[in-house]
């Protein structure tokens, strides 16, 4: 099978302030791949920068803007609580954390919550929680998976397989394993007593908008059931709506005792969460654990809204713009079989396979003014707010179904 050469597409030059590029360059450490872009302003599901370019966003801040860029309700209910106050600590009692906590736990079902300040926080934490309870236990083995992507500390690159991120920073924690996504022979041979906790993302989204299979999560099912090890479900991407259900993991009728969240939930401020059943939450006792930041009463009101937006009808929304996007991406998939070979994701969460690599693609919707994202060497992948409409898909469609023509 030949492999169509998507280098084709490099981007044209795109003008942006040099001096801008060299005072980064000087001040900052160089660890991102900075898209040539300086941002003045953002609205709804729009960037402008600086000079006077209007970008389409389809990665909506890395999926944390779910109701996109300076939503009205969130700014009310910032500047509001800002005149009140902006930090004080967890030392006391705040209106604004507990509003949310009991929000999540109607909306999950779960029975507590926790607050940090991001998603590599939210799984840092979640680690703590479980090795806090297979220790009575005799239990101190951490299973994670191929693709999965938990964030950048050290708990989470333990049980990883992303070299770029690894390399060179060793040594990792002990005990913990990396398996393949979707193999359930392997699953079978590593699970065992010792196992403490399995941890998946159910919906990758570095690992190329992957979902597991129905079979790999029912065999987790099985496995838990036999052996009584605890479930992590990281729904920092996947979480907060942006399939259609609030969590990833009800595509497949999974039942976590721990989820970890972040992105969407603070709706573009600095917010993670770890919700837990009440047998495991239990295991922290005050002092065990804490964060100075974690549940900043701007990120909780913002958050607060979020949610009541979902239950409001952006749910809805997700379900049916996701579709059409869906739909539209398959009719550019008829047209181009050589080009694209798998449509991935659902809502607003979305990878599209390609034969080539996916970079230079993203690289060329970039010279149209189009913002989206290149993951696992040959997926493209859309992440846009949940509130856009079909007119935006219809915008983005066509400038995609151009660049992967001239590809």
């Amino acid at each position: 099978m030949s492999i169509v050469n998507f280098r084709q597409c490099t981007p044209k030059k795109l003008h942006m302030n040099s001096t801008l590029i060299s005072r980064e360059h000087e001040a900052l450490f160089q660890t991102y791949k900075r898209l040539p872009v300086a941002i003045d302003h953002a609205s709804g599901c729009r960037i402008f920068d600086t000079e006077g370019n209007v970008y389409l966003d389809f990665l909506g801040g890395i999926a944390v803007n779910a109701l996109g860029h300076s939503h009205p309700r969130i700014i009310e209910a910032v500047e509001k609580q800002l005149r009140k106050y902006m930090h004080v600590s967890n030392y006391f009692y705040q209106e604004p954390q507990i509003q949310l906590a009991e929000k999540l736990k109607e909306m999950t079902g779960f029975d507590r919550v926790y607050f940090s300040n991001s998603g590599s926080e939210s799984f840092e934490g979640a680690v703590k929680l479980v090795r806090k309870w297979g220790n009575a236990r005799g239990k101190t083995v951490i299973i994670g998976f191929s693709g999965g992507f938990h964030g950048r500390t050290y708990a989470p690159l333990s049980v990883m397989d992303k070299p770029l991120y690894k390399n060179g920073m060793e040594p990792f924690l002990p005990n913990n394993r990396v398996l393949t996504f979707n193999d359930c022979e392997q699953l079978r041979a590593n699970i065992n007593e010792q196992t403490c906790a399995v941890a998946l993302e159910y919906l990758q989204g570095e690992g190329g908008v992957t979902f597991a299979t129905q079979e790999f999560a029912d065999t987790i099912e099985e496995l838990r059931q036999q052996y009584g090890f605890l479930l992590i479900a990281d729904e920092v991407q996947a979480g907060g709506g942006r399939t259609g259900h609030f969590y990833g993991y009800q595509h497949r009728n999974a039942t976590p005792d721990i989820v970890t969240m972040a992105k969407a939930i603070g709706g573009g401020l600095p917010l993670g969460a770890i919700l837990a059943r009440e047998h495991v939450a239990d295991e922290w006792k005050p002092g065990m654990h804490g964060t100075t930041y974690g549940g900043n009463a701007l990120a909780c009101v913002a958050g607060l809204v979020v949610l009541e937006e979902l239950e409001r009808g952006i749910t809805e929304n997700v379900w049916k713009v996701g579709a059409y996007l869906t739909e539209k991406l398959q009719e550019i998939q008829q047209e181009f079989p050589e080009k694209i070979t798998e449509l991935r994701g659902c809502g607003m969460m979305q990878g599209v396979v390609l034969k080539g690599e996916s970079q230079p693609i993203v690289n060329a919707l970039l010279t149209r003014k189009v913002i989206a994202n290149a993951t696992s060497v040959n997926v493209v992948r859309l992440l846009p707010p949940l509130t856009i409409t079909t007119s935006d898909v219809d915008e983005f469609i066509g400038h995609f179904r151009a660049v992967i023509a001239e590809a």
